[in-house]
């Protein structure tokens, strides 16, 4: 996991490293600023070593080639073979993508399998591509004739530019070909074909899960796992608990005798894990708050305030661990909002509204990850949004996933059960009353709400307490004193998006 930044007819190595300095958090673990030769290409690159560590520095630059990458390539070992050991000077998985890219293979691209954003360059052109739900973050600014890649807003603050875009999920821009598409979600399925064997679909999804989570596992250095207590980091906690060659470590946060932190310890417990936990308090809220919103380059309400437990989260598990295993991407394929309840007897337009969810998981929640967990240096990895668990999860009816229940039954969490497919499909992990409690956000779980109510007025020193349009002037004004051009990240801020026609 990394950060980069590429300049292409424009700026210079000065430039270059000065933008790189400003998402420095995101790898520690070396800085290289390198030019293309006599091309008018000038990368940088700031290394989270993860795999190939011993040499797997970046830019990558062989011959007439020079590549930069943030992510990781799951099937790399598979590529690797296929295309020729010989080929390769380093162990990383990043180097997998210029030989695909040599290799000539018609859409090449999708072929890597994993989380990823590259920008790759010749001495003729520049490839530009990001992973297929925009798990890793690639921004591009326009500069006159020139183009400026970076992975974070905050490297082009205090630059001219004409214009700032994110290149889009499963997107490919290439300079003598321009912008397309190189990836399409899957449609969802809706409702269930006459004689549908339930049974065989969740147990079928199980595999895909437990391999899903195998993949996503493959590193270098030690993998842990947030873990909420709630269904979706429990079962990914459990499914690795499973496959890590050591005692998987697991992380909790929240309000001192929050739920979460009760029903994680018992996850814990049950699998197993090594456990670690963090009680903050509203006083240790106010104080982050400007560092978690500068990092977060969004002032959004929701965003905020479900990024607050993510930094105590990724504070606590980088004491341990440089990678951790978390749960995001299973309310989106498998309805586990409390808005898709209004959707049970409209079983298509679920299945549209999950589909559409999806595409929007890169600028809110997937930002909040990534943004979050970087700034303390530290990987993070989404099991849920595995390429091929993405496939099989749209082709379940949506029936299968948000189902009319018998309130008290034991497969329930009330008259409709969101989830409910994938509670059936993991219920023997763990204990029956977490795998049907019904879900929390992770900062009402976490006790973040009731927290951040506080903290607000202790910023503001007020005893009165903040609406909602008050709560979003100050995340607004805390961004605003921490940027020289801070309408270029507003104007380009995740924002939390739900549709709400249908509902």
């Amino acid at each position: 996991m990394c950060g980069f930044v590429c300049l292409w007819n424009f700026g210079d190595e000065a430039l270059a490293a000065r933008m790189i300095a400003k998402i420095g958090h995101r790898g520690p673990d070396a800085v290289q600023v390198t030019r293309l030769g006599n091309a008018p290409v000038v990368m940088a690159h700031c290394r989270l070593s993860i795999i190939g560590t011993e040499d797997g520095a970046q830019p990558i630059h062989q011959g007439d080639h020079m590549l930069v990458v943030n992510g990781e390539i799951y099937n790399y070992a598979d590529l690797r073979a296929m295309l020729g050991e010989d080929l390769f000077q380093t162990r990383s998985d990043s180097e997998t993508v210029l030989h695909l890219f040599r290799s000539g293979a018609p859409r090449w691209v999708d072929r890597l399998d994993g989380m990823f954003a590259f920008v790759l360059a010749t001495e003729g052109c520049m490839i530009a591509a990001r992973d297929p739900l925009g798990i890793k973050p690639l921004y591009v600014a326009r500069v006159g004739e020139g183009m400026a890649f970076a992975s974070e807003l905050k490297a082009f603050d205090g630059l001219k530019v004409d214009s700032v875009e994110a290149i889009p999920p499963g997107g490919l821009v290439d300079s003598r070909d321009g912008t397309r598409q190189w990836y399409r979600r899957p449609h969802g399925a809706a409702a269930c074909e006459p004689g549908l064997d339930e049974e065989k679909i969740w147990r079928e999804l199980r595999l895909v899960l437990q391999a899903a989570v195998a993949k996503w596992m493959v590193a270098d250095v030690e993998i842990g796992s947030f873990l909420s207590g709630g269904l979706d980091s429990s079962i990914i906690a459990a499914l690795a608990m499973q496959k890590s060659p050591r005692r998987l470590k697991t992380f909790s946060v929240g309000l001192a005798g929050s739920p979460d932190l009760i029903a994680a310890r018992r996850v814990a417990d049950h699998i197993g894990s090594e456990h670690f936990e963090h009680a903050f308090t509203a006083r240790d809220i106010a104080d982050v708050l400007p560092h978690v919103i500068y990092h977060l380059e969004s002032a959004d309400v929701d965003l905020v305030r479900s990024a607050v437990p993510t930094h105590f989260a990724a504070k606590l598990a980088r004491r341990h661990v440089k990678a951790v295993l978390t749960g995001e991407g299973a309310d989106e394929l498998f309805a586990g909002y409390t808005y898709h309840h209004a959707y049970v007897d409209r079983p298509r337009a679920l299945a549209d509204e999950l589909t559409r969810a999806l595409g929007t998981m890169h600028n809110i929640n997937l930002q909040r990850v990534d943004r979050i967990t970087m700034a303390e240096s530290l990987e993070a990895r989404t099991p849920f949004l595995d390429r091929e668990l993405i496939a099989f999860a749209q082709s379940i009816p949506a029936t299968l996933k948000l189902r009319r229940t018998e309130a008290g039954a034991a497969d329930s969490t009330g008259p409709t059960t969101e989830k409910w497919i994938l509670r059936k499909a993991c219920a023997d992990l763990l204990p029956h009353d977490l795998v049907w409690r019904k879900k929390a956000q992770f900062d009402e779980g976490s006790g973040t709400v009731d927290a951040l109510a506080d903290a607000l007025r202790m910023l503001e020193g007020t005893d009165a307490p903040l609406d909602r349009e008050a709560e979003a002037a100050l995340y607004e004004r805390l961004l605003r004193e921490q940027y020289a051009e801070p309408d270029l990240i507003l104007k380009n801020a995740g924002t939390w998006v739900m549709n709400r026609e249908a509902v």
